[in-house]
């Protein structure tokens, strides 16, 4: 004789009945990827990964190479229709990787439609369309968060948790190369193509109260090629520090080394060395204070020189692009700023504009006080350079 199973339900609570097939709420954020280019299929690879997220859409002007992307038996649906993708209420969020030039317009309208908005760097061509978009995402209480993936690996973000809990003391110098040999662009410098990295790693990992207050920059062109293959970067930051950055096409080695110096320790990166990509060193320069001298070592030299241990830190190796894609769920989530948010996009904006100025005026200091970028400056600096080198600038 088989037993009844009688499922009780206290007041209000519905319990459902033993093998039942009732659906829950699909929780997830309702996603659109638009653009189907180099960096589209990589966000759309990664939020089908992301538990958080659901992938409604592939949008391109392309749809045919939205199909290729999505496979033959996706259930992601490709349109040429961004007004399309906008119109869907499932769709919450979308992720632009797109030309830099169609960013602003593609932002806005998705802003203005009530979603939440990833998009690559840079966030815009001009400092005033990003410092819109800013305002409009704070004015609507939306996510807008700037794709600097660098910043989501877990070697940068172990810099920034030891530079930001003080591990390292006072930050005195951040020396970074990037140099390879290629690609040379067709449409940007070396400057506007390798640097948006490591000035969003430098954003990223200064800690508060610590920024860059003026830029000078070099370059140069020895091949011909009719754009920047070379460029020097140097930042003052607001304590006195430098930061400096080299970038490089025509280099026949390939090289990423980031080093950050600190009263307390120093940090080296090396990307390329996957068994320990960050060094932790107790060696550096002490300089004791003229008050704590004495009569009996006051003819020594106030310069000492520490030699401690070396420390690699485990790291554990996971993909950068997969933790944009959860940080900007969890964002959207908790309605809280992302961790590379639009005001930071914006940040780096104002930088690569700075050093653009600085190579029009022969590698002088410009500050960073938000004009370099403005609409009239960018026209200004396509109107001075060259006709190869404008589309650069305009991107």
């Amino acid at each position: 004789m088989g037993s009844n199973v009688v499922a009780h339900e206290a007041p209000g609570e519905h319990v459902p009945t033993p093998g039942s097939t009732e659906q829950q709420p699909d929780r997830r954020i309702g996603l659109a990827v638009i653009g189907a280019g180099y960096w589209g299929p990589n966000l759309v690879r990664n939020a089908q990964q992301t538990a958080a997220l659901r992938l409604h859409w592939l949008c391109d002007l392309d749809e045919q190479r939205s199909r290729k992307v999505l496979g033959e038996y996706s259930t992601v649906a490709s349109t040429t229709s961004y007004e399309r993708v906008l119109a869907d209420e499932r769709v919450q969020a979308v992720a632009i990787a797109t030309p830099a030039g169609a960013h602003h317009r593609l932002a806005r309208a998705a802003l203005e439609a009530g979603k939440h908005v990833l998009v690559e760097k840079p966030i815009t061509t001009t400092v005033e369309e990003a410092a819109d978009l800013v305002a409009l995402a704070e004015e609507r209480g939306l996510v807008l968060m700037c794709d600097h993936t660098f910043c989501y690996t877990p070697v940068v973000r172990r810099i920034r948790e030891l530079v930001h809990g003080g591990e390292i003391g006072d930050v005195q110098f951040f020396d970074s190369v990037r140099i390879n040999l290629g690609l040379v662009q067709p449409d940007v410098d070396v400057l506007w193509d390798l640097a948006p990295h490591d000035l969003s790693i430098l954003d990223f990992v200064l800690p508060p109260g610590v920024e860059p207050v003026g830029v000078s920059a070099q370059a140069a062109d020895p091949i011909g090629a009719g754009r920047a293959c070379v460029a020097y970067l140097t930042l003052r930051l607001s304590n006195g520090a430098l930061a400096h950055c080299h970038v490089n096409w025509l280099s026949p080695t390939k090289v990423r080394t980031t080093l950050i110096g600190g009263s307390r320790r120093t940090l080296v990166w090396d990307d390329l060395n996957p068994q320990a990509r960050l060094a932790v060193h107790d060696r550096g320069v002490d300089l004791t204070p003229p008050d704590e001298l004495t009569d009996a070592i006051r003819h020594r030299a106030l310069i000492s020189y520490r030699v401690g241990d070396v420390v690699a830190p485990a790291l554990v190796e996971q993909e950068a692009l997969r933790n944009v894609m959860g940080e900007f769920a969890a964002a959207i989530t908790e309605g809280r700023a992302p961790l590379t948010d639009g005001r930071a996009g914006l940040r780096v904006l104002r930088l690569l504009h700075a050093a653009s100025r600085s190579l029009e005026l022969g590698g002088a200091t410009v500050p960073v006080d938000g004009t370099a970028g403005t609409a009239a400056d960018t026209a200004a600096l396509i109107t001075r350079q060259p006709a190869t080198q404008q589309k650069a600038v305009a991107r």
